[in-house]
């Protein structure tokens, strides 16, 4: 069983970049690394790795992805593979809510549906919600006026202790979302 600490995970975007970037928990609870892996393709490929595990190599080379985000020619979305399941298309994944095309849903591993808003200038920028509309993750850039700090961004993706469980897919249904956003594809 694991220690609760009665507050979110607050996975501090080292880097700010979306195809390279480390997601530490300012407690040292949880750590991702999302990395582009395809050399420079015209096809990117980027990969979710969970870096939280002790017992397995620090090299994320040597470790099983969480998520593979294969995107199409020019960036645009291509297909997604969460765990072991099958590639699956990106547009089917992050399906469409209403007719707002910056906000979209997906199901995640635990058979819940959760959605993704974006509100370009709003704190947070990003806005994760489950099916009964409780805030489960945010992402939100740096505030205005915040001084630089060596090795962060700024950026947290903040994720409800509850759904830690889950905060490699919200990484990874982000990743999309922001890449689909800055190259124009929503």
């Amino acid at each position: 069983m694991s220690t609760t600490f009665g507050m979110p995970f607050f996975l501090e975007d080292q880097s700010g970049d979306i195809e390279n970037s480390e997601f530490n928990d300012i407690y040292n609870r949880m750590r991702f690394s999302l990395r582009r892996t395809d050399n420079g393709s015209q096809h990117p490929v980027l990969m979710v790795y969970d870096m939280t595990s002790t017992s397995a190599s620090s090299r994320s080379d040597l470790r099983v992805p969480i998520a593979c985000l294969s995107f199409g020619a020019n960036n645009a979305l291509g297909t997604v593979k969460i765990q072991d399941g099958a590639h699956v298309d990106m547009n089917q994944y992050l399906g469409r809510v209403g007719r707002n095309p910056k906000a979209r849903k997906f199901i995640a591993h635990d058979g819940q549906e959760y959605r993704w808003t974006h509100r370009p200038g709003g704190d947070p920028e990003w806005q994760c919600v489950n099916a009964s509309g409780y805030e489960v993750a945010t992402y939100s850039l740096k505030p205005d006026g915040e001084p630089h700090y060596a090795n962060s961004s700024g950026c947290v993706l903040t994720v409800e202790e509850a759904y830690g469980h889950l905060a490699g897919e919200f990484l990874a249904s982000l990743t999309i979302l922001r890449h689909a956003v800055k190259y124009n594809y929503l």
